[in-house]
This record gives C-alpha cells, structure tokens and sequence, in this order.
C-alpha cells in the first residue's frame, strides 16, 4: 500500500507570554511547498488561530492539527544569532534564543542520516515525555496522519517581546497550559528547537470496482 511521507525541515519556536497567549513558530527553509514559515497561536481563552502565507500551506497544516480561526497572510521570519524576528498579520514578534541545552549539543552529534529519520524521532519519544512532560515526538494527527518531530538541536529563549494588534502581549513565560494544536505540545519552557518533521498521509482509498451482472 503506497503512503505518501511530507519531510519539512527548520525550526520550530516555542513562546509563552505573560498574558496567557501561546506562539509556535515554525521556520522552514526545506519543505515540500519551498520555504515558508507559519505561526500557530493559541490564546488565554483558548481559541486558537493559524498565521499561513498561503492557501495550499493553510490547507495542508489546518488539515493535520486544530484551529478555530485561519488567517492567510505574509509571514516573514528572519534568523540570526542575536535576535530573531517575525511579522505575520496582526503579530509582532522577537525573541533572543539563548546556547544549546546539554540536550542540544547531544543531539547535534547524531548523525544528520539518522537524527532527521521518523525511526529517531520514534525512539526518542518515551525519554521526550519523561525529560519534557507534554512533549511528544510521534503521534496521529487530523486527517489519519501520522507525524513524527526529530530534533537536531536545543536552545533556550533568553527573552522575547510580542505584539498583537498593536497590543502588548508581556514578558516571556513559560508555555502553559501546554498548546492544543495537535498530538503534543511544545516544551514549557520557551526555546528554539531545530527540528525535521515529517508527515505521513493516508494511503488514497481503492475506489470499488463495478462489474456487468
């Protein structure tokens, strides 16, 4: 039976802000739709919203987790050693990501052939939820996919300053309660993770075969 498996490969970072709204920002250079990067936001009451800068991204990433709200817009991600900044419709966002964790610099020694396979990102599940309780590294996802997060490196968020609407959002905190997009959640305490995910669609359904009585 033919699936088909969707690799996207880039960041994904972790915020949360001290008015009880959650940003996951995902950064990917690699992927099957060419760069592009999203943002997933849940906020203090729970409802949920997706920043895409494109219809067939909004539909693919709204078909494999949960959002209450879609919002097609430009979202710009730029990268660097000091200070990271994004800009995607009504959010503002900069954050300061910090050295690698101790866990970090472990999962860069891993072998790039096997640290970015579904069968790493397996393995490494039952100690991701002992080390970082809410975090998962493989599950189902909407749709009857599956995914898998094999991550290549750990930083810490040093700090970090987001708008909403024009609206301040507050100094950093940790994301919590966990954010309800998919399977898992992003670690609590806020950092950057640099990730290959991968994406497994269902195989198409047969459609039945008619015969002549």
């Amino acid at each position: 039976m033919h699936v088909t498996k969707h690799r996207f490969d880039g960041w994904i970072a972790g915020i949360g802000t001290a008015t009880g709204t959650r940003l996951v920002v995902g950064f990917w250079p690699r992927s099957p739709f060419g760069p592009f990067a999203d943002v997933m936001v849940e906020r203090a009451d729970g409802h949920r919203v997706l920043l895409a800068p494109s219809e067939r991204v909004a539909e693919f990433v709204s078909a494999t987790y949960r959002f209450d709200e879609v919002v097609l817009c430009p979202v710009n991600v730029r990268p660097a050693r000091e200070r990271w900044t994004v800009a995607g419709g009504p959010l503002r966002l900069a954050f300061v990501p910090g050295r690698p964790t101790a866990l970090g610099r472990l999962l860069r020694t891993v072998p790039d052939r096997i640290g970015g396979s579904p069968a790493w990102a397996a393995l490494c599940d039952v100690p991701a939820r002992l080390l970082m309780p809410g975090v998962r590294t493989r599950g189902s996802a909407g749709g009857g996919r599956r995914e898998w997060y094999a991550a290549r490196d750990l930083r810490p968020l040093t700090a970090a300053r987001a708008t909403w609407d024009g609206a301040d959002l507050g100094e950093l905190r940790p994301v919590a309660p966990p954010v309800r997009f998919g399977f898992g959640s992003v670690p609590r305490r806020p950092s950057l993770t640099r990730v290959v995910t991968t994406v497994e669609l269902p195989a198409p359904t047969a459609a039945p075969t008619c015969r002549n009585a």
